[in-house]
């Protein structure tokens, strides 16, 4: 293995023509190649970095700190949940893109960075299929759009009605692509002209929802629940095609607005860098799937508004591929140009 490895080396330029990622990565497998067998089978001997692409509070951020806790009970060490928002996903997508791929650093991920990125940026630093090895999917997460409590608006037709008066006036908040194609979407169907306001994480955005400093958003029944409760935030509709199990009483978008097709939910699943060790990746990959399928780890995703969809890695990356081709298709309907 030693000399195959090293005969691979030689045709390479000098090492001091190379970028410091591929340097990093080269030696990191180069590592790994040249290990014994008892190497592999002892990982992970070192903490394991979980990465998220949103803040602290996000649905994404709660679910990587719950599967987080799990996993490092399975592995027998230390799971580290890191948040690096920014540029809705691009900075951890990236981050994890060039890290070492020897299975100590791994993203949560989600429609956002996978899907929609693709779209919405006219070029990204990372290959959301070439850069990433798929480990697991964990779960769907329904979307509702919601106003301020403060907003003497109680259903869609309100919304609309209030928004007709205020032609020009009304922005919607978004802090993630599946709030943003869903509110764009919604805009465009009811005719509403409102602004588009980003912000970097979607507690930001739905804090000023709450303040009624922006009119309408879509979020994560996960994040909006306790606002809800609480009636800080009034739930109006869901973005999913039929009824959520998770919210009975809420018509959907289509049903509200008399117009069918409307469909958007949030996916999430774990991914490593790409050429990751057959060995490691499977140990992960075994480790994840079984957390993911618990039945108690399934009823804390419903609890906290998500729809448990767990699949294996091999099923995982072929439902990302078909996802991206599917949320290409709905930036373009909600008419959004890339940045």
């Amino acid at each position: 293995m030693r000399q195959i490895f090293l005969g691979l080396l030689r045709p390479l330029r000098p090492l001091r023509l190379l970028g410091r990622r591929t340097i990093r990565v080269m030696a990191a497998v180069a590592a790994l190649m040249l290990a014994p067998a008892g190497v592999l089978a002892a990982y992970p001997s070192q903490p394991i970095h979980l990465i998220t692409a949103f803040a602290a509070g996000s649905a994404s951020d709660i679910v990587a700190r719950l599967i987080g806790e799990r996993l490092q009970r399975a592995m027998g060490q230390s799971v580290i949940v890191e948040n690096k928002p920014g540029g809705s996903g691009q900075l951890a997508a990236d981050y994890v893109a060039r890290a070492a791929p020897d299975g100590y650093t791994i993203m949560l991920a989600t429609n956002t960075t996978h899907s929609s990125n693709p779209f919405l940026f006219k070029s990204l630093r990372y290959d959301p299929v070439a850069d990433f090895t798929p480990l697991v999917q964990v779960c769907n997460f329904p979307f509702v759009l919601v106003v301020s409590g403060k907003l003497p608006v109680t259903n869609v037709p309100a919304l609309l009605a209030y928004g007709k008066q205020r032609r020009g006036s009304l922005n919607y908040a978004y802090g993630n692509s599946t709030g943003q194609i869903s509110a764009a979407s919604f805009d465009r169907l009811a005719g509403l002209e409102a602004a588009a306001i980003p912000y970097k994480s979607t507690p930001q955005a739905m804090t000023d929802i709450i303040g009624d400093r922006a009119t309408f958003m879509f979020i994560d029944l996960a994040s909006a629940a306790p606002q809800i409760k609480a009636g800080s935030l009034r739930a109006l509709a869901v973005s999913t095609e039929k009824r959520s199990a998770l919210a009975p009483d809420l018509p959907t978008v289509s049903e509200a607005l008399g117009k069918p097709g409307f469909d958007l939910a949030a996916w999430v699943g774990i991914f490593g860098p790409a050429k990751m060790p057959e060995a490691v990746s499977q140990k992960l990959a075994d480790a994840l799937y079984a957390i993911v399928s618990a039945a108690d780890i399934q009823q804390k995703l419903t609890e906290m508004g998500a729809e448990p969809t767990p699949a294996r890695a091999d099923e995982f990356g072929r439902f990302v591929v078909r996802q991206k081709s599917v949320w290409g298709e709905k930036v373009k309907q909600a008419g959004i140009e890339p940045e």
